[in-house]
């Protein structure tokens, strides 16, 4: 798909001038990839600490490049082509919407925003803007991901799509007291993942959460959600944050059932088919793995205006899947993903600045805009 209606920039053979904000444990993930990568060079640092910024500029080698705590004044003063926002969640809202207002597109880290009516802000933003805001949802960028996506398609109609997830991590810190540090914390990736393998958007789902006995997490770390898929698949979800033993990858162990055979992923090695179509269906792998290829495609798509995976537009369904499955496990019942966003879509219109309610006003309803 292209035109999506964000500016392009002209490939002069130079690398993209790429401007981070965040100095945590991502943000050093996040500066590696720049500095590795090719098709970008850093030129500048934004953190509210800056002794932290700079301590994490030198660890990367890269200790010559400026830092600030403020994005509009280190932009002017580094002039980049385009900003990588790394903060924390309740931060994703004000970053980029100061990058976007400097004519700045931004690739993101998840989750898109903190919460669902932020995200509809940030798109009506980013098309006040003109300018490109993608999300980065780095697991899909996973060779053997693709080759099951590709080899799965052969199969015909797809029943029953499920995840299972159990890790026994001990965090310590903001997680261990979330409310839902599974599903808003994790989940989020089988959540896109499942979309992208359906090739289908949610459109109810019905969640349970629950903590066993002998959780270190003062919220729900383990949950199950069935979600009803546009073209009529279930994706179910089970998984634990407090499952000590047989765990599995950090990508999970799927399953897909389909019309003519079946399709399982360890998650890390390569997938098994059960069915004589789709066995030789070849795949086109990812531009790199994990965040590379995130940031590969960010480079891309400023160059050639091709839409991107985890463009905001696309990338609010996810979101929207996460804030459903809290909702349902919150009420016990079913809900509907287009409620979710009709409501957000009132929220937002009322907490939104000039430039976003005009966008938002103009949506025709909350599901056309977003496609």
């Amino acid at each position: 798909m292209t035109g999506p209606g964000f500016a392009t920039l002209a490939d002069d053979g130079e690398p993209l001038r790429v401007l981070v904000v965040g100095a945590g444990g991502m943000g050093r993930a996040w500066l590696g990839a720049v500095r590795d990568s090719p098709d970008t060079t850093l030129v500048g640092l934004v953190d509210l600490a800056p002794d932290r910024a700079t301590a994490a500029l030198a660890e990367a080698g890269l200790a010559d490049v400026p830092v600030g705590t403020e994005l509009a004044e280190l932009a002017r003063r580094t002039e980049p082509d385009a900003v990588i926002d790394v903060t924390v969640p309740e931060a994703h809202l004000p970053v980029t919407l100061t990058a976007l207002s400097l004519g700045l597109p931004v690739l993101g880290e998840k989750p898109l925003a903190g919460t669902l009516p932020e995200a509809l802000r940030l798109t009506a933003a980013a098309e006040a803007s003109g300018r490109l805001f993608m999300v980065s949802q780095s697991r899909r960028y996973h060779p053997q991901l693709y080759a099951l996506r590709a080899r799965a398609r052969g199969l015909g109609r797809i029943g029953v799509l499920s995840t299972e997830f159990f890790r026994a991590p001990r965090f310590g810190g903001f997680r261990e007291t979330m409310a839902q540090p599974l599903l808003v914390d994790m989940a989020i990736h089988a959540f896109d993942t499942a979309r992208w393998l359906l090739d289908a958007e949610p459109v109810a789902v019905h969640c349970a959460s629950y903590n066993p006995p002998w959780s270190w997490y003062e919220g729900d770390a383990a949950a199950t959600a069935v979600f009803e898929m546009a073209n009529g698949a279930r994706y179910v979800y089970t998984g634990s944050w407090c499952a000590p033993g047989a765990e599995t990858s950090w990508n999970g162990s799927w399953r897909l059932s389909a019309e003519h055979g079946s399709a399982s992923w360890d998650g890390s090695g390569p997938p098994e088919i059960e069915g004589a179509a789709g066995r030789d269906t070849e795949a086109e792998g990812p531009g790199g793995k994990g965040i590379a290829g995130s940031l590969a495609e960010f480079v891309h798509a400023l160059r050639t205006g091709q839409r991107p995976m985890g463009e905001v537009h696309d990338n609010v369904w996810t979101l929207a899947m996460v804030f459903a499955a809290v909702e349902s496990a919150t009420t016990d019942r079913r809900v509907r993903i287009v409620d979710l966003l009709e409501a957000a879509h009132r929220e937002a219109s009322a907490d939104a600045g000039e430039l976003e309610r005009e966008r938002l006003a103009a949506w025709p309803s909350v599901v056309a805009a977003l496609g």
